[in-house]
């Protein structure tokens, strides 16, 4: 099919999307127009099921693995239920949608990852993602009606017993606010309800609750020993916050083996105290051995990036160049676990002003923005993990891990080590996995290894003297060795056993060797951290936008 035809069709899709409930005068009396839309591989039985219901086939539709046809009137229902069918939708008279709420080109953007996840077929059960609170690990959240109601706004203070927030903030930055554009996209597309555009921007669990931990501020920097005390915070606050699962769209390049790495031992505390955590594999494919750390830690869920083309079929999908690959270079483990939409989704913008927009410029409209990389795939599957476990309240990450495996297909996309168990379903993880638990058998990490080598290549400056007696506070300097962002010395002998292993609780945590009267603003030191392939060569629909400093690990806006 020729671009301008397929640009055509996707705006009248889009366009039948948005006015549905106008009467329809294309069919007579004894006859409905519909598009039906089939299962991946399956588009020949629903065309048998509309021939047996007396209908007929009047066009092909591929780009949505569908056709249009006429039904009689009262067959549609009998086709919806039929094998091979995913979806019937009343066809209509259209016009091209003129937005009243400011959206640029709505009608050119097809957002699908939430029906290629399986999500809204959840949401059509009443599965939503209520009563299931996810922790962001990330450069905050800013206010925005898709998100109203739904941040946690009791937050307590990191370094106060007194005092709540509406985000945990380790930023150094004194401020709640998504300055730097990442941590509000990705909310977005976990816990978004598509307020400000009518629902034609939704994230996957529209009803789930947003607990923002911040660690970076404007220019999107932080520090490993950041997120250690980021993620030591979320378990021991777990409890007294709900948190059910946490989002890590973040880490470095670090070849530190995960038995004796920092991180990684803290993202497994993370989940062996019950809490799912998912972790995005990272940008510096499409090279083997390029799983970021701690994606790379054999207990999480890892999630690479598919492109999904802007249509819901799951047999056109294909895997960009910059999703990292498998093996992990240090410990040789089978990763991604899995792979989920992660080119070109629509997803919030952040508060005028955000680094992201000064750099690339604006998105789609004052509400809503692109984004591409992995860090959008691992908050399309957080968002999964909230449903799944909205239908399956009592489910262990392990469990959870375990239905999101199994169930994941390999439509198309054959390489394990590009995407793990497959491209994610989350319909069929919360409604069809198999009995079991992931991770059996794995041994964990302990620690015990060097905060140094955790940062891989990531450099960052910090203060120059501890932040209790910090004389100077426009004097920085790269943190290199052992040093914390609060200009301290981690010693990995005894913060690998009695941190870790005594002090995660709530109670215990403002008398931790982390407690300090404020946390330091870190910058970006002698890297640009761009993504290496983010181009996608000559081809038009492989480019996935613009990669701000800090893209490797956060991913490229248009």
């Amino acid at each position: 099919m020729e671009r301008t035809a397929k640009a055509a069709l996707v705006a009248t899709m889009v366009a039948i999307a948005a006015v549905a409930t106008v009467p329809s005068t294309a069919g007579t009396a004894a006859s409905t127009p519909v598009i039906v839309q089939a299962e991946g591989g399956r588009l020949a039985e629903a065309t048998r099921a509309v021939q047996a219901a007396g209908g007929r086939v009047t066009r092909d539709l591929p780009i949505v693995n569908g056709f249009a046809a006429e039904l009689p009137a009262a067959a549609a229902s009998r086709v919806r239920t039929a094998a091979g069918v995913r979806a019937v939708t009343p066809d209509a008279r259209v016009t091209v949608q003129a937005s009243t709420t400011g959206l640029k080109a709505t009608s050119t953007i097809n957002s699908v990852f939430a029906r290629e996840t399986g999500a809204d077929r959840l949401w059509a059960e009443g599965v939503t993602g209520k009563d299931v609170t996810v922790a962001l690990i990330d450069t905050g959240v800013s206010a925005n009606p898709d998100l109203a109601g739904r941040i946690v706004t009791d937050v307590p203070d990191p370094t106060s017993s007194s005092r709540t927030d509406v985000c945990a903030n380790f930023a150094g930055d004194g401020t709640c606010d998504d300055r730097y554009g990442h941590g509000t996209f990705l909310a977005g597309l976990i816990a978004g309800n598509g307020a400000a555009s009518k629902g034609a921007f939704s994230g996957v669990a529209p009803d789930a609750r947003i607990v923002s931990v911040k660690v970076a501020g404007y220019d999107g920097s932080s520090d490993v020993s950041k997120v250690l005390a980021a993620i030591q915070y979320v378990v021991s606050f777990r409890q007294q916050l709900g948190i059910d699962v946490l989002n890590l769209s973040l880490g470095t390049n670090s070849t530190q083996s995960y038995t004796i790495d920092p991180l990684n031992h803290a993202v497994e505390q993370a989940w062996h105290a019950g809490i799912t955590v998912v972790v995005a594999a990272g940008n510096l494919g499409p090279t083997p051995g390029t799983i970021s750390k701690p994606g790379d830690d054999p207990f999480v869920i890892t999630a690479g990036s598919v492109d999904d083309r802007e249509t819901p079929a799951r047999d056109d999908d294909r895997i960009p160049d910059f999703s990292s690959r498998g093996p992990t270079a240090a410990d040789g483990l089978p990763k991604p676990d899995i792979v989920a939409p992660g080119a070109r989704l629509v997803s919030l913008r952040a508060s005028d002003g955000n680094y992201v927009d000064t750099f690339v410029g604006g998105g789609v409209d004052r509400t809503y923005r692109r984004g591409s990389g992995t860090s959008m795939s691992a908050a399309v599957v957080s968002g999964l993990v909230a449903l799944v476990l909205d239908a399956n309240e009592t489910w262990s990450p392990n469990r959870v891990k375990h239905a999101l495996t199994t169930t994941a297909s390999r439509t198309g996309l054959t390489a394990p080590n590009s995407v793990g168990a497959g491209l994610v379903d989350g319909y069929a993880a919360a409604r069809r996995a198999p009995a079991g638990e992931a991770n059996r058998g794995i041994t964990p990490g302990d620690g015990t290894g060097s905060l140094d080598a955790s940062r891989g290549d990531v450099e960052v400056n910090g203060p120059c003297q501890p932040i209790d007696r910090l004389l100077d506070p426009t004097c920085t300097k790269p943190l290199e060795g052992n040093e914390t962002a609060q200009g301290r010395m981690y010693e990995a002998e005894q913060w690998g056993t009695s941190w870790y292993e005594s002090q995660w609780a709530g109670t215990s945590w403002y008398g931790t060797s982390w407690y300090g009267t404020s946390w330091y603003g870190t910058s970006w030191y002698g890297t640009s951290w761009y993504g290496s392939s983010w181009e996608g060569g000559t081809d038009a629909e492989a480019r996935y936008g613009k990669p701000a400093p800090g893209g490797a690990w956060y991913g490229a806006w248009e």
